[in-house]
């Protein structure tokens, strides 16, 4: 005669940890995105004369431009510091969200689920 597993409900309780696992994990992801969010990441470019600041949610926050880097006949060189300053600042801020998510699912990848 096969189980019943509705009766003992030996997998209804498997279900009940898990639904209980979910809901914590859940929890976590929103105390660590709202963590991320309020985080400051910064970025230096051209040996330090630009320095960009993002948030966790990707805006530009602050900008430093040190004098010396503006030359009137050399515009392009300050636009390319930058860009370079303020992608290398998206970039450590998408690191340590991937950092958190890996450290909340255990290294489990969940390929874009959350």
């Amino acid at each position: 005669m096969a189980k019943n597993n509705f009766r003992g409900m030996p997998g209804g309780m498997n279900q009940m940890a898990m639904m209980k696992q979910a809901q914590k994990m859940q929890q976590e992801l929103l105390r660590m995105q709202e963590e991320q969010e309020n985080k400051t990441y910064s970025a230096t470019a051209g040996g330090g004369m630009v320095t960009a600041s993002v948030n966790g949610k990707h805006e530009l926050t602050d900008l430093q431009i040190n004098p010396e880097a503006v030359d009137p006949d050399d515009v392009d060189m300050l636009q390319d510091m930058v860009i370079a300053a303020v992608n290398e600042a998206m970039r450590a801020a998408d690191a340590d969200a991937a950092n958190n998510m890996s450290r909340l699912t255990g290294g489990l990848n969940l390929g874009g689920l959350f």
